[in-house]
């Protein structure tokens, strides 16, 4: 009972320390449900629909300016012109199949998710990184994985 307690405060305090809001908003959501005694179904529910949930909020986000009407067709059209523009096109091409290939990790091998979340709070609160890593990090773990087992 306390050891979830003891572990989110001192990711609280990782988090303050890094100041990091995300991380901070994301722990006190968490102490505040759990000190609530609403994390029995809530946890799971948050756990099996969460990553959807993020997936759809970033989604938004970087359609947004197509919406506003910042980025429409011209745009679209010269981006193609620029050899950044097909980089960023391979790079978003190979982070969504890495994005599948963890998401078919966490479903095999869900203890690997400590490890992914543990890296992922390493990385946000030491290097200023963007907790959108765990389904990347499963990803290029699973990428990895199946590299290792060929030379196995």
């Amino acid at each position: 009972m306390f050891q979830p307690l003891i572990f989110l405060l001192t990711l609280l305090v990782i988090a303050f320390a890094a100041k990091n809001q995300s991380l901070i908003i994301a722990v006190l959501v968490l102490l505040v449900m759990k000190l609530a005694g609403v994390e029995a179904k809530t946890f799971s529910f948050i756990q099996g629909k969460g990553i959807n949930w993020g997936v759809t909020v970033i989604t938004i986000a970087v359609l947004a300016p197509i919406a506003s009407g910042d980025i429409g067709f011209k745009d679209l059209s010269g981006a193609f012109k620029s050899s950044y523009a097909w980089i960023a096109l391979l790079s978003g091409m190979a982070v969504a199949l890495l994005a599948k290939g963890g998401v078919t990790l966490l479903a095999e091998d869900p203890h690997i998710t400590t490890a992914l979340v543990l890296g992922t709070i390493l990385a946000v609160s030491i290097f200023k990184g963007v907790a959108v890593g765990p389904l990347i990090g499963a990803g290029i773990a699973y990428a990895a994985m199946k590299i290792f087992d060929l030379f196995k």
